[in-house]
């Protein structure tokens, strides 16, 4: 699939994401900063999250108190509408972000918030939650935008409904999946991370959203073939807010992106035959056969004149083949290379 002109997909380097999400807490100046430190960071992308509260959640659930550590408002409504930035800030941090060479894009939680984003973003994103919301589904494939859909949370069946809904997409080459456990954070051992090869069976790019701690399980991830990684960004980790204790601050980020491209680099395509860089080690470390005395012309070898050691001797008899019983064309003095060239056939059978 192609998302902002760069094309994603097993033989294509990870597409890396910050996912910015809410961490800017609602603030514009911070939003930036983030895209800023996003940028040094070397990622290709960032992402946002986009919801009309009212779209959302139920009166009873805007009107509940929320006043913990991570409340941004009285009520879980004042809180989420604290969160939100407006359509004119996107387009605003759209420009920013592609002036950084990044590719901007979104998730939308509800069908208001996607018709808002979609003439703004290079992708839509589909969050884990909203996997069998039919409606965003069926909007999403209508903007005719490269879509990424999370599945955390989900059952095969769920999802088996979800791709299925999303026919059409496939077929375009628009849709790719994330393999993703909806915790906040997730523990290494809850990473269930082989179910990124599972989602393989649906022939879609496949990647991986992550909620654990550090970066050794991304990276894993990378190694497993994800051709998308998206984790959450921020600039302090211990800030109040829903995310950011699950999210990854810049120095994080960077050795995120580091690492996975050194993970690429390792998984360049297979060579066959041995590579350049071991020419030299094999010329030293490899064994050939040497006499272990002086030996005449017209001797018949045996086990007890012949040693193998290095360095390698182009043209002597290698460490794999016998040469026992071998008669010398001519003389060998000790530790010299026993040369194919200098032995005649065999002659009998000797121990």
């Amino acid at each position: 699939m192609k998302i902002g002109g760069r094309t994603v997909g097993p033989l294509d380097p990870c597409f890396i994401v910050a996912e910015i999400g809410l961490n800017h807490d609602g603030d514009a100046h911070k939003a930036h900063r983030l895209i800023d430190n996003a940028a040094t960071c070397g990622v290709d992308a960032v992402k946002f999250q986009k919801r009309d509260p009212k779209a959302c959640l139920t009166q009873a659930a805007l009107d509940a108190p929320y006043t913990g550590r991570n409340s941004f408002g009285a009520t879980y409504g004042a809180h989420r509408a604290a969160l939100e930035l407006s359509l004119a800030t996107w387009e605003k941090l759209k420009q920013h972000a592609e002036g950084l060479g990044l590719i901007f894009f979104g998730s939308a939680f509800d069908v208001p918030s996607l018709r808002g984003i979609a003439p703004l973003v290079a992708a839509v994103k589909i969050p884990s939650c909203d996997l069998t919301h039919v409606a965003l589904l069926t909007e999403a494939l209508n903007t005719e935008l490269p879509l990424i859909v999370s599945t955390g949370m989900a059952t095969e069946a769920e999802l088996d409904r979800a791709v299925r809904l999303l026919f059409p997409a496939h077929v375009q080459r628009r849709l790719a999946l994330l393999h993703c456990v909806s915790g906040y954070p997730v523990e290494n051992a809850d990473a269930n991370l082989l179910r990124m090869l599972w989602l393989q069976r649906y022939a879609v790019p496949v990647g991986y959203s992550d909620h654990t701690r550090g970066i050794a399980i991304s990276v894993a991830a990378a190694a497993l073939g994800a051709c998308i990684v998206e984790r959450h960004f921020t600039l302090d980790r211990t800030a109040a807010g829903p995310d950011h204790a699950a999210s990854l601050e810049p120095e994080g980020l960077r050795r995120l992106v580091r690492d996975i491209r050194k993970v690429e680099a390792a998984l360049k395509p297979m060579r066959e035959q041995p590579i350049e860089c071991e020419m030299g080690s094999k010329k030293k470390l490899r064994k050939c056969a040497v006499a272990t005395r002086d030996l005449p012309a017209g001797h018949v070898l045996t086990s007890l004149d012949i040693a193998w050691k290095s360095p390698e001797v182009e043209g002597a008899a290698p460490a794999d083949l016998d040469i026992r019983s071998r008669v010398l064309r001519v003389g060998v003095g000790a530790d010299e290379p026993l040369l194919l060239v200098s032995l005649l056939d065999k002659v009998s059978t000797l121990p």
